[in-house]
């Protein structure tokens, strides 16, 4: 049988072309390698899963000129995982290593992961060499906590700040891939997928892996995505609206009970019927349906359904969404709780309407009385 290999290290970036989301960066470091001006201490900071070992290993080869897969990539790169190697004595290795120059290439390049877990021994050992380090090695850090790295090592390295990868932009890739590998799949199943990797392209392909595997050749599909990764459908907040908006809490209340016997949380409902109506505010406006991170389909269906719900309601409902999350850990009886809000939220379009009624007919005697 052949041996499998995950798409995070099938696919991993080879050039700084191929990474994607981070484009601030990768022209810096490759303007700074083109006009030999890299610092020779960087710090990669950032979320997991977004391309700081990888961006890592490409300006260690490109400095060097080499290939992907030449043998002595080994004998100039040297990789520290500080998660597990983290103590004065590995520091001081390392710094016994940098004493001899390198036998192949110009450059020495060591890359050290999770600096953040370093012992304040271990920061301490590491300054002077990290200072003066010598013309031929080149330290690149990387963290995803910068703010426990400590300021005296920050003030020692050229800053490089990552970002969370955009879901389209994840979404993209996956689809690439998807492509390459001849599997098919639907815009939206990818789209879940990116959501669900939080900004990590990492994490995106692994989930796309499991769902590949799931599948069995029939194909990436939204339905398997909601079950598989136990998410809950758009469609159940949109249903939940049209309920609200006919004032009859008995349908909302139905798919809150339908959505707590598959096996989701109450807050897990709360919370994403308050992105619900979020995405139903920014709907409303062109210039803030961008913020909408959803595929265009389910985008359309916003922008169908904001046009019946006036913008006021939309507010008072997601008052009352953000004070029942508040509230949920503290509460007894967390499902009435949710309950409570769906109820209220049913029969705020009357109350509102009946208030500015009565509004308008107390100032209709004022509006109607007749000079003497």
């Amino acid at each position: 049988m052949e041996n499998f290999v995950v798409s995070a290290r099938k696919y991993r970036p080879l050039g700084f072309d191929e990474v994607v989301g981070q484009e601030h960066i990768t022209t810096t470091l490759k303007n700074a390698i083109d006009t030999n001006k890299l610092a020779q201490a960087l710090l990669f900071c950032g979320p997991r899963g977004v391309g700081k070992t990888t961006c890592a290993r490409i300006v260690a080869r490109m400095i060097n000129g080499f290939e992907e897969k030449a043998e002595v990539n080994s004998l100039n790169i040297f990789e520290l995982d500080a998660a597990s190697n983290n103590s004065v004595e590995d520091i001081r290795n390392l710094i016994d290593q940098v004493r001899y120059p390198p036998q192949y290439g110009k450059y020495k390049v060591y890359i050290i992961d999770e600096v953040h877990m370093l012992s304040n021994a271990a920061f301490n050992a590491f300054l002077k060499t990290l200072e003066e380090p010598p013309s031929y090695a080149i330290f690149i850090l990387a963290t995803t906590e910068k703010h426990k790295v400590i300021p005296t090592i920050l003030s020692r390295c050229q800053i490089f700040d990552f970002n969370r990868i955009q879901i389209a932009d994840i979404a993209r890739q996956l689809k690439k891939i998807a492509d390459r590998e001849k599997v098919k799949t639907e815009e939206a199943a990818l789209h879940l997928i990116a959501q669900k990797a939080d900004g990590a392209l990492r994490d995106a392909l692994s989930i796309f892996d499991l769902m590949v595997t799931f599948s069995s050749g029939k194909g990436v599909m939204f339905q398997d995505v909601i079950n598989n990764l136990h998410i809950l459908d758009y469609e159940y907040y949109f249903k939940v609206v049209d309920g609200l908006l006919a004032e009859n809490p008995t349908g909302p209340l139905l798919l809150f009970d339908e959505v707590l016997r598959k096996g989701f949380d109450g807050q897990n409902f709360i919370v994403g019927l308050s992105e619900h109506l979020r995405n139903l505010m920014v709907s409303q406006d062109a210039r803030t349906v961008q913020l909408m991170e959803v595929p265009e389909v389910t985008k359309k269906k916003y922008l169908e359904q904001a046009k019946a719900v006036p913008y006021s309601l939309l507010l008072s409902w997601l008052s009352i969404t953000n004070q029942c999350d508040i509230n949920y850990k503290l509460s007894k009886s967390q499902r009435l709780l949710v309950e409570l809000a769906l109820m209220k939220m049913a029969h705020l379009k009357s109350a509102v309407n009946g208030a500015a009624i009565a509004a308008e007919k107390s100032a209709e005697p004022s509006a109607g009385l007749k000079k003497n």
